[in-house]
């Protein structure tokens, strides 16, 4: 019996596991299988095809695939999109930093503003507004007109996650503002829809609750009413208590893109006020102003010579990563301004400035009315430069002395003889020295440019000039450098944006950069005087 029991056991034991294994063998074949087929029935970039991973807050679905399925196929480049609600992207951004995604577009700009601050993207580019309102369908057979109607008994809401989705932490921060009998607003609703609703991770999973009747109402974007799913089913009711603060839906490139000046091209696609945006403003969602879409856009950027040094390679490093190209004129600001009015005046439609960054605020006042509002970047003392070892001068009033062959800028040319003029009128010895420029044997001369003044004094051709310390500095091997007692003595170097330019989002962005550049300004002889929060204003955020 033994023999028999072990037998059979024996013989049992391997069928078990034989049919375990045609059960594990079956299983994985049929996974083969379902993932083969999923392949099919997605989209798939052809051999050789660019293509870019964008995480997509969900609400955006239908417009977002409208435009990229127009940049396919414009351009060939096939847009992996992945959907979810805007903090539940930013957590899986978090949770895998080194994914290879390429572009976060969020329903709320706090998101890509955080994804920014965390390391996880690089440049962020606005798209539209859009505010929260109430949605029911177009019975609406609970008759729902306001926020108070929300909070009756038997009223079942949906209400997007404030910890998954955009919408949700969007009405949670006004309505947490809003106080009614000691309570706020919020805690009022939250109590509502734990009671008689739910709280959902998207703005579209919600909106279908209100469509399949399965709710009363919910609570989304103005602009998901009007998407093609909703708009013969639902209506929007608007919430005075919502419509103070609209969210921006913005767009960022991620550092973890392998081809970041791809996904900025595709970005300024998406943003592009005759692209992108307007498939966003078919939607629902009123867009930014946007810049015009040029495939590869070239922008124009009058740049004070004094700052050249400073900026250059941060030029040099936008152009290479942005794909476009700035053409830069550096030259003396009065020189600078000069072009700017006979462009104006003679209403020549190519050649006036995107962008202006002026050795002083001096001549960007003077071109004021054709700018936006500006930012003080940087600024750079006036010294005095002599020849090394020579100690014939170590004052303003000594460049008065006979036989001291002095330089200085040109007051209607370059900026830095606008303020030394400036500086040696308060000091009262501006008049004198051009007195001593009229005096037989006597050497007093004017240059047009900033970068001319150091080189006169290496030369040997004159024993001092009146300079920028970013110039001199890099000459201590030949010069002197006498600092001047003066509370004139500062050069303000300001940063602005062509109220006329078609791109001023690309020439914030290049802004951006210039802000991110203080260790090189520092390392130039400048004070860096921007903090994280200030960059140029726009007409239209």
């Amino acid at each position: 019996m033994q023999t028999i029991s072990l037998h059979t056991t024996s013989c049992s034991r391997s069928g078990r596991v034989n049919s375990l294994w045609i059960f594990l063998l079956g299983a994985v074949g049929l996974i083969v299988v379902l993932v083969l087929l999923l392949r099919q029935g997605s989209p798939q970039p052809e051999p050789g095809k660019k293509y870019l991973i964008l995480y997509c807050a969900a609400g955006m679905r239908v417009p977002v695939e409208e435009i990229s399925s127009a940049y396919e196929e414009q351009y060939q480049v096939h847009i992996e999109i992945q959907y979810a609600g805007s903090n539940s992207l930013l957590n899986q951004l978090q949770v895998n930093k080194y994914a290879e995604a390429d572009l976060y577009l969020a329903a709320d700009d706090y998101y890509t503003d955080k994804a920014v601050e965390l390391g996880l993207a690089a440049e962020t580019i606005p798209i539209a507004h859009q505010r929260p309102v109430i949605a029911v369908s177009k019975e609406n057979p609970k008759q729902i007109k306001s926020l108070d109607d929300l909070l009756k008994p038997g009223v079942a809401v949906a209400v997007g996650n404030p910890e998954q989705a955009a919408i949700g932490k969007t009405i949670k921060k006004q309505l947490e503002k809003i106080q009614v009998d000691g309570t706020n607003r919020w805690v009022q609703l939250e109590e509502q829809v734990t009671r008689e609703g739910v709280f959902k991770p998207t703005v579209n999973e919600i909106a279908n609750d209100v469509k399949i009747g399965a709710v009363d109402a919910a609570l989304v974007w103005d602009s998901t009413v009007t998407m093609p799913k909703y708009r013969n089913e639902l209506e929007a009711i608007p919430v005075p208590e919502l419509a103070n603060d609209p969210n921006l839906i913005s767009i960022a490139v991620l550092r973890s893109s392998t081809d970041p000046t791809a996904a900025l091209k595709f970005a300024r696609f998406l943003t592009a006020r005759d692209q992108g945006l307007k498939t966003f403003e078919k939607y629902g969602t009123r867009p930014v102003e946007g810049d015009v879409w040029i495939e590869s856009p070239e922008i124009s950027f009058f740049c004070g010579a004094v700052n050249r040094r400073t900026v250059e390679q941060v030029i040099d490093d936008f152009q290479k990563r942005e794909g476009v190209i700035v053409n830069t004129e550096y030259n003396g600001c009065g020189i600078l301004t000069s072009q700017m009015k006979i462009i104006e005046n003679q209403s020549i439609e190519m050649g006036f400035p995107d962008v202006y960054m002026a050795c002083d605020r001096y001549y960007l006042d003077n071109v004021r009315d054709w700018f936006q509002d500006d930012v003080d970047v940087s600024d750079v003392e006036l010294v005095i430069v002599v020849p090394k070892g020579d100690r014939k001068v170590s004052s303003l009033q000594d460049l008065l002395n006979p036989g001291i062959r002095v330089a200085l800028g040109q007051p209607e040319q370059c900026t830095i003889g606008a303020l030394t003029r400036r500086m040696l009128e308060s000091d009262g010895l501006y008049q004198k020295l051009k007195e001593k420029q009229t005096v037989e044997g006597e050497v007093v001369v004017e240059k047009i440019s900033s970068a001319l003044l150091v080189p006169d004094v290496v030369a040997g051709h004159v024993d001092a000039a009146i300079v920028y310390i970013s110039d001199a500095l890099p000459n201590q091997d030949d010069i002197e450098i006498i600092r001047i007692e003066s509370t004139d003595n500062l050069a303000v170097q300001p940063f602005s944006i062509a109220k006329t330019s078609d791109h001023k989002y690309l020439s914030r962005r290049l802004f951006q950069r210039i802000s991110q550049a203080e260790n090189e300004f520092e390392a130039a002889g400048f004070h860096f005087r921007l903090g994280n929060d200030q960059t140029p204003e726009s007409d239209e955020e």
